[in-house]
């Protein structure tokens, strides 16, 4: 990923998606718009239940809208990709190339070392797979665990490992679940300077947090109330039009 200037990478348009539960209908969320920014990190926040991590998997490509599109925009150079009605074969290779995911649980392999964990969505040759994945653990501070399973590490350890893990195909997104749930706070300060690494290379980082310290550290915060979006608060230098439609800032200077 080049150092490049700051353009929207990823976008929900009108996105809407609702359950059944106990016979009742659930509406997640509802016409929810969202521009994804390279070189920023932007925070999804909000009560339990709000939309957010429904949000986060459909931008992810891992739940369909049941109306809405989401659109890459600005990869490889080309023009903006629709994903609407894309087979899963396509929408896998989407996720393999332009997105990185991180979640709150790791969802490391118990059996391989940190090193494999890491290598494994490499779709090249193993070698290649592997020193790339050297490079990575090196970067994110455990060039000394690369031959340590997921239990012989502290958890701030095993999401640095799953850090280094969504980046291994180089991808333009990280999305991230609740990444420094599990953490200490020292864990968490030194995974959220990480991601600031990663959205100064011209990345856009989403996450979705309760955590208000992560919030904070974030350059944009989004909140979602039973399903849409609303104002962040009174303070916030966004007007409430523009947090509405997902487009509000917040300054963490």
């Amino acid at each position: 990923m080049s150092e490049s200037a700051v353009s929207v990478l990823l976008r929900a348009e009108g996105v809407s998606k609702s359950y059944t539960l106990r016979g009742r209908r659930v509406d997640v969320l509802r016409d929810a718009d969202l521009a994804v920014e390279g070189g920023m990190v932007t925070a999804l926040v909000g009560h339990s239940g709000s939309g957010k991590t429904t949000l986060l998997h459909i931008l992810g490509l891992l739940t369909p809208p049941d109306r809405g599109r989401v659109v890459f925009d600005g990869a490889d150079g080309g023009g903006p990709v629709d994903t609407t009605g894309m087979s899963d074969r396509e929408l896998a290779d989407l996720r393999r190339g332009r997105l990185g995911f991180v979640f709150q649980s790791y969802n490391l392999l118990p059996q391989h070392s940190a090193l494999r964990n890491v290598a494994l969505p490499f779709p090249g040759r193993r070698a290649e797979g592997e020193q790339r994945a050297r490079d990575l653990l090196a970067r994110v501070g455990l060039a000394d665990r690369a031959d340590h399973l997921p239990s012989e590490l502290s958890g701030g350890e095993q999401q640095r490992v799953a850090l280094a893990r969504a980046l291994i195909n180089d991808p333009p997104v990280i999305l991230a679940d609740e990444p420094t749930g599990n953490l200490d706070t020292d864990s968490e300060e030194l995974l959220l300077g990480l991601f600031h690494e990663l959205a100064g290379e011209g990345r856009a980082v989403v996450l979705v947090t309760h955590n208000p310290a992560v919030s904070a550290a974030a350059d944009r915060v989004h909140l979602l109330e039973r399903g849409a979006f609303a104002p962040v608060g009174r303070t916030e230098t966004a007007t409430e039009t523009e947090t509405e439609t997902g487009t509000g800032t917040r300054s963490s200077k």
